[in-house]
């Protein structure tokens, strides 16, 4: 049988299980833990060791690095504050902004589109664009090499 709908890739996966995460700790207040367990308890699809491990570093490492992240958000929403913004989209750009100082390896477009996707798919008709918009403006922290080599310290211990 043929779907029409492509297979998400782990990384995709990954950051979805990331942002349900995300959710969790942000709206309900659980604890990094809590999250992760109810978010790999409640799908009874068994995610591959790879998109666990990649989701829990993003959740874990976004958590930790908050209030560095949303003040870097905070510098570019215009007439808005974090707080007002929709939680999907909010989540959204810390997680990509994390990933951006976290996984240099992973290319500044890769990241910004994958945002863009999980918005369309995941939030309003216009938080694509403006996920676009605001990680347009916070992808120069890529290149700060001082900045990013902490951010490797960090994840190294994670």
């Amino acid at each position: 049988m043929q779907t029409n709908r492509k297979s998400k890739g782990a990384r995709r996966q990954s950051r979805i299980l990331a942002l349900n995460m995300m959710y969790l700790i942000d709206i309900c207040n659980l604890s990094v833990e809590e999250a992760i367990k109810v978010v790999f308890d409640f799908r009874e699809k068994i995610y591959s060791e790879a998109v666990k491990k990649f989701s829990s570093f993003l959740i874990i490492a976004t958590v930790q690095n908050l209030n560095f992240i949303d003040e870097e958000i905070k510098k570019h929403l215009k007439n808005w504050t974090i707080d007002r913004l929709c939680a999907i989209d909010r989540n959204i750009l810390r997680l990509a902004t994390c990933e951006f100082l976290c996984c240099p390896q992973t290319p500044v477009a890769v990241v910004i589109n994958e945002a863009i996707e999980i918005a369309k798919e995941y939030s309003t008709v216009d938080s694509g664009k403006f996920v676009n918009g605001v990680l347009d403006k916070i992808k120069h922290l890529r290149e700060n090499k001082e900045l990013i080599s902490k951010f490797l310290k960090f994840s190294d211990n994670i």
